[in-house]
């Protein structure tokens, strides 16, 4: 294995650092303000303004190799890069759920589909969410999913109710990927299909946005959303009947990657933020950085992220040499390892910055919650332990 950078990939890194320091970090106040102050729902005005500076530089679409020409080894340290704050792979058109959503139309969609969907999601012009979970089933076992898809001559009739649809509350969300059963007698693997269905179709309601911890997440936020009697063309279905968990493993292989390497981003920004606070407060007569608890800490930390970036870049390899399929096992450890280490990481800053730590003056709060979502996010860690034993006994 050989995790060593491109030229190109190195060139990207250092662009991409460069506009981080330049335009993202020093609007982190602005990008609050702004969500506080307008419409919380709507674009925003910041946003948009760095979307077309990133585009101008080209920046943009970076986590799609056939466009920006990157492996997935390549593209994992400029996904840590726009970690180290949690709106920045927007700026890039590198975000959630919509980077998963543009894989799947590009490796599935028809070239009509691609036209409709596809070419405005990566000029940047909408935003997309996925119609998975459902809040009536444990949705970590997605064969539990009940949505139905039904055909009804050259149309699908879909019904259902789905949670935790991030982006749903975007006014810029224009499609859903929508998960369903399309034959319930099928093979249990063969009963579900995708289709696109669009945001304004008669029968989608958004009933409400989910707080996380108390937060909403705006202007992207997390719907749940209601699907009645919703009619769409047999057209709008992704690759064919039966084929939606063929899909979904497409989906999270490039995706996981990305979310883990985007929070070991945040690991390390959180270590930095540590290591600036011991050092410049001083507690019982010295320095905060003297106490033996918060050096230890400290060491800890780094050996945290050292070896999760690692288990990353190993991940990433394998899927680019192997293909996803062959490197589930990585991938399911990742998913398992780098949100618990970066959680912890988090809050031990948090604890260094004492009061200052849990309000709005830094941006741990938002790490923490960022990183205690991703436990349960793409199946909780215990489904991927459980993959993971499950290989590792078919070895032996």
């Amino acid at each position: 294995m050989n995790f060593a950078q491109s030229p190109d990939a190195l060139e990207f890194a250092e662009r991409v650092n460069s506009f981080m320091a330049a335009n993202i970090y020093p609007n982190e106040q602005a990008y609050g303000n702004e969500i506080e102050n307008g419409d919380r729902w709507r674009p925003l005005e910041l946003i948009e303004e760095l979307k077309s500076k990133a585009k101008a530089k080209g920046l943009w679409n970076l986590f799609l190799p056939d466009i920006s020409g990157l492996s997935n080894l390549e593209y994992a340290p400029l996904a840590e890069i726009m970690g180290r704050v949690t709106w920045a792979s927007e700026v890039f058109n590198c975000s959630a759920p919509d980077t998963g959503n543009m894989e799947v139309l590009h490796l599935y969609g028809t070239e009509e589909q691609k036209k409709q969907w596809l070419r405005p999601l990566l000029d940047g012009e909408i935003r997309s969410c996925f119609a998975m979970t459902e809040p009536d089933v444990a949705s970590s076992d997605a064969t539990n999913i009940c949505a139905s898809i039904t055909a009804d001559g050259d149309d699908y009739i879909l019904n259902g109710r789905k949670w935790w649809s991030t982006g749903a509350g975007d006014a810029r969300c224009k499609l859903s990927i929508f998960m369903g059963k399309t034959d319930e007698n099928a093979p249990k693997h063969l009963q579900q299909s995708m289709v696109l269905v669009p945001m304004d179709a008669d029968g989608v309601k958004v009933e409400r946005i989910l707080n996380v911890f108390g937060f909403d997440d705006a202007p992207n936020g997390h719907a749940e959303v209601s699907y009645t009697n919703v009619r769409v063309p047999k057209t709008n279905l992704l690759l064919g009947p039966g084929r939606g968990f063929e899909i979904a493993q497409g989906r999270l292989g490039p995706g996981r990657v990305h979310h883990c390497m985007r929070l070991i981003g945040t690991a390390e920004r959180s270590l930095e933020m540590m290591c600036e606070r011991a050092r410049s407060r001083v507690a019982f007569g010295k320095p905060v950085a003297d106490q033996g608890v918060v050096r230890q800490w400290i060491a800890e930390a780094r050996l945290a992220i050292d070896q999760a970036r690692l288990l990353v870049l190993n991940a990433a390899w394998k899927m680019d040499a192997e293909g996803n399929k062959a490197a589930r096992k990585e991938i399911a450890m990742i998913k398992a390892v780098v949100p618990q280490m970066a959680l912890k990481i988090i809050d031990r800053a948090i604890q260094v910055h004492g009061g200052g730590g849990v309000s709005q003056d830094f941006p741990l709060t938002q790490f923490w919650i960022y990183a205690r979502s991703l436990r349960l996010a793409d199946g909780p860690d215990e489904v991927h332990l459980e993959s993971v034993a499950k290989m590792e006994l078919k070895v032996h």
